[in-house]
């Protein structure tokens, strides 16, 4: 069994998102390849760039409004929602324009690709 304080958990600003985000790993890979939940912040509109994960994805909307693409629709999603992308799904996600929105993402098999901006 592993506890992980919230005094170990540093938020740092995310480098692959159109806009301002911030990104707390709250359990780093547990093995190596194995499950990770990260808390993310985003700021008005901020999504992230186009990504896929070589496993799942679950996402789990924990305030705000948010929207979710994957290339053939955006869905809009709000707290208490969830999410799920499949292995090699390429999607992106983020706040919907003027609001803010944080989510749970828990991922598993690995860290994701990234590709470029996704829409704003």
């Amino acid at each position: 069994m592993k506890v992980i304080r919230q005094a170990e958990q540093t938020a740092r600003a995310g480098t692959t998102f159109t806009g301002p985000a911030q990104v707390t790993p709250l359990l780093p890979a547990q093995p190596d390849s194995g499950l990770r939940v990260t808390l993310v912040s985003f700021e008005d509109g901020a999504v992230t760039y186009w990504h896929e994960h070589p496993g799942e994805q679950i996402l789990y909307i924990l305030s705000g409004e948010g929207r979710v693409g994957n290339g053939q629709e955006e869905i809009r999603v709000s707290a208490g929602d969830v999410v799920h992308a499949g292995p090699g799904e390429k999607h992106w996600h983020g706040a919907a324009p003027g609001r803010s929105m944080s989510h749970l993402s828990v991922t598993t098999v690995g860290p994701p690709i990234w590709y470029d901006e996704a829409p704003e």
